[in-house]
């Protein structure tokens, strides 16, 4: 019997597959991916225009809520203005105030016993 040679010392190597032209795709197939290459674009462009909706949309929200902030600030110091001139008036108007005014111009208090009263006829 004959011995086995089950590692043989030459290995024959596969030849190389060498492709003298390259494999023809057909055109069907590419339109199909040049419309999944628009559509997609399609769809990153609308993305970004909502993004950018939403980027105006906040900005704006902002501005509008600064603008509010300020006036809430100027409602207040009105506010206190026109409390400090409250006073002010009702101090000027205070009868004490105007009698002091009235004696430095040389007028006097009328004697109750010269006070008389106009009696009007009721419609």
């Amino acid at each position: 019997m004959a011995a086995l040679d089950w590692f043989p010392s030459e290995v024959a190597a596969p030849a190389p597959r060498v492709r003298t032209r390259p494999r023809a795709v057909p055109r069907a197939r590419t339109r199909a991916r040049q419309r999944r290459l628009r559509g997609g674009i399609v769809w990153i462009a609308a993305f970004a225009a909502v993004l950018a909706g939403v980027v105006a949309l906040n900005v704006a929200v902002l501005r509008v809520n600064m603008s509010v902030s300020r006036l809430d600030r100027q409602q207040l110091e009105l506010q206190a203005q026109n409390a400090a001139l409250s006073s002010e008036v009702s101090s000027a108007a205070s009868a004490q105030r105007i009698e002091q005014a009235a004696h430095r111009l040389g007028y006097v208090p009328a004697p109750a016993s010269d006070t008389s009263y106009v009696e009007l006829a009721q419609k």
